[in-house]
């Protein structure tokens, strides 16, 4: 998609800070962090939220999962404990219509979230 912020990263037309990445999928940090470990996990095709990711079926959303995980054990919050968050829809926050996950960690968080 040629307007979508997250194609223009996985492109290189726009700069971001990458930790992560595999075939499929992309990992880089949010520029407006809400812990001090606070990376966006994409995968490298568009899917619009992760209801598409799941309808799609093709072992992609395992991938990104799996390197959510390797985010969190790179970035030294696994074993203490991380949060993996996919807002899907505007009603839950939604802003970039690219499915991506947020690996949160290294503070406590509290429940409910937001």
């Amino acid at each position: 998609m040629t307007d979508c912020l997250f194609c223009k990263i996985v492109s290189g037309d726009i700069p971001a800070t990458i930790v992560h990445q595999t075939d499929r999928t992309v990992a880089f940090r949010d520029v407006n962090p809400q812990a001090p470990t606070h990376v966006l996990v994409i995968p490298k095709g568009h899917y619009e939220n992760a209801a598409a990711l799941a309808a799609a079926d093709d072992g992609l959303a395992d991938e990104v999962l799996k390197a959510a995980h390797a985010v969190a054990v790179q970035e030294g919050v696994a074993e203490d404990g991380y949060r993996l968050v996919f807002n899907t829809g505007p009603q839950a926050g939604q802003t970039v219509f690219h499915v991506h996950g947020h690996v949160l960690g290294g503070r406590s968080m509290h429940w409910p979230p937001g």
